[in-house]
């Protein structure tokens, strides 16, 4: 499937798509123009994945992913940072992973600075707001690279799973030297699935995280070596995940 053969949706009908289907697909230049920006203020972002630290809590032993964390409210005025916190999620959202603290390095500040980094964010949380009542988001952000320096990586070694937050995006910011990374979504309740790979950095999948189950496929390497860096962004009300506990 091609970019253009993608099932994107139409920018101005988000939320719809959101309620309707539990998904948006949104091509780079409707992802710049939501967040009021050029692909160039967006591509000022991708350098900092260059950055990431390893992830060491792989229950599968694994060393293919590199990932930076960093959390966030969005009262509906402002973007603000919150003092760094570990990733926490229940066992019924990541079998894999869940129950644990993750404490990862935080996204840096020099990333969190650029002005295109809070237009996207806020962007995306008033889409958010509109497909449900406004209100304060708890906003988690993981920068991640899944590399293939052992052969294969594992973009979601947990498989096809619910996040346990409101809603989810996911932002290819560059893949290279890769095959495989297909992404999926399937109703959480029905038949319903879509499969497609996302190619063109800054192409952006949002979800309802109640609605729908994603995962993504194993990617494998062309050459020598290769990757994929996406940026995930999660938005919960009322509190970060292991707060309301």
């Amino acid at each position: 499937m091609t970019p253009s053969e993608l099932p994107y949706s139409d920018p101005s009908r988000l939320a719809e798509a959101l309620l309707g289907d539990g998904y948006a697909l949104l091509r780079p230049q409707d992802v710049a123009r939501l967040a009021g920006c050029t692909l160039a203020d967006l591509d000022a972002l991708a350098p900092s994945w260059e950055h990431l630290e390893l992830d060491n809590y792989l229950k599968d032993g694994g060393r293919y992913r590199r990932r930076r964390h960093s959390c966030f409210v969005d009262d509906g005025r402002d973007l603000t940072q919150v003092p760094h916190r570990a990733h926490w999620q229940p066992v019924e959202y990541n079998a894999l992973h869940g129950g644990m603290h993750r404490l990862f390095a935080p996204i840096a500040p020099g990333t969190v600075a650029q002005p295109a980094w809070r237009q996207l964010l806020r962007s995306l949380g008033a889409v958010c707001s509109q497909a449900k009542a406004a209100q304060p988001w708890y906003v988690e952000a993981h920068q991640f690279r899944i590399d293939t320096a052992d052969g294969i990586g594992r973009p979601t070694p947990e498989g096809a799973h619910r996040d346990g937050v409101d809603f989810v995006a996911v932002i290819l910011v560059k893949r290279a030297g890769i095959k495989g990374g297909e992404t999926r979504v399937f109703e959480a309740d029905g038949p319903r699935g879509q499969r497609f790979t996302m190619t063109e950095p800054w192409t952006l999948l949002l979800l309802d995280d109640a609605a729908v189950i994603h995962e993504s496929t194993p990617i494998q390497p062309l050459g020598e070596h290769g990757y994929r860096d996406t940026l995930v962004l999660t938005w919960r009300a009322g509190a970060f995940q292991g707060e309301d506990a």
